[in-house]
């Protein structure tokens, strides 16, 4: 009788705890599966956007926005004020590539005039060098060079316009600049000179969103991604037709970004501090990272921070 009453109690005792055991575990996962939840939703423009709650919780940058894109599978990983209109600083040399090697062939031939050194910044050029238009693009984003930038657009501006003002060859180039930002639908873009510098304390060379910047890095990627091939090495040799110009990237931070494929930096008082990268996030997958608005320091750790969260989003 002792045992059949032991029996009795022990039963209800046992599937109390087995219940206990089984919520426990449904806590567990439930924690475990917050923890790593990815959402899947669309945003008000129409693509896919991918949070990984896990991955980027814990980043934290000091940039006004931000945008992380998955140019292979068209996915945003992470935004914060993406679409916000802010200073593109250097950041606007991109469209100047993009345009030059669109209108004139990569040998063509680019003079450099006392008149395009007056800008700010000195990189080493000299007054009457010649560079083809390829090696001179190289030197001016790499460098950021605001003189180099100077010089392509007046030069093929002119070319283009069959003119020898140079001033005119140049305002035609940058309203080209601002035909094709409409034509790629970078609603948020738009020029007032080819180089990004501050016009003046209110007014920046060149606005833009970080979604732009990552959208006009995923066409110049698709076609013509010769473009950034010098960006994303430490130091480079370049040579204009007289002189070897031995040059540094302004972007000191690459040898910590896997596999770059790309990288442009910006800053101005205006702009403050802007990055855009590309890295290859595993076999053949571009991924774009951009932010606008940090410090002329924290545009290198935000970028470093999202990075490395992107390649933990992508692992999970």
């Amino acid at each position: 009788m002792e045992n059949n009453d032991q029996q009795k109690i022990s039963i209800p005792l046992f599937a109390l705890n087995l219940a206990l055991l089984c919520g426990l575990i449904g806590l567990i996962f439930m924690a475990y599966g917050l923890l790593h939840k990815t959402t899947i939703k669309k945003n008000d423009r129409g693509g896919t956007v991918v949070v990984n709650t896990r991955a980027f919780a814990d980043v934290i940058v000091q940039a006004k926005a931000v945008y992380v894109y998955d140019i292979a599978t068209k996915t945003v990983l992470y935004q914060k004020n993406e679409t916000a209109q802010l200073p593109l600083a250097s950041l606007t040399k991109l469209m100047t590539a993009l345009v030059a090697t669109n209108l004139a062939p990569a040998n063509t031939q680019v003079t450099i005039k006392k008149e395009f050194l007056n800008t700010e910044g000195d990189n080493g050029l000299l007054s009457q060098e010649t560079w083809k238009l390829k090696d001179l693009l190289d030197f001016s984003l790499v460098t950021s060079s605001n003189d180099g930038a100077r010089s392509v657009a007046s030069v093929i501006g002119a070319t283009q316009t069959q003119t020898g003002n140079y001033t005119v060859g140049r305002k035609d180039f940058i309203e080209k600049m601002n035909t094709e930002a409409t034509r790629l639908g970078l609603s948020q873009t738009y020029f007032i000179n080819e180089s990004g510098l501050d016009e003046g304390i209110q007014q920046s060379g060149g606005y833009g969103s970080a979604e732009n910047v990552a959208q006009l890095l995923g066409v110049i990627l698709n076609t013509h991604p010769e473009i950034l091939e010098a960006t994303k090495y430490i130091g480079a040799t370049v040579s204009s037709l007289s002189k070897n110009h031995n040059i540094e990237n302004t972007n000191k931070d690459i040898s910590k970004i896997p596999g770059l494929i790309a990288s442009k930096t910006g800053y101005t008082a205006l702009a403050g501090g802007n990055l855009a990268v590309v890295f290859d996030a595993g076999l053949g997958r571009p991924v774009a990272v951009v932010v606008l608005g940090s410090t002329i320091d924290g545009r290198f750790s935000d970028v470093h921070s999202l990075v490395n969260a992107t390649l933990l989003s992508l692992q999970q």
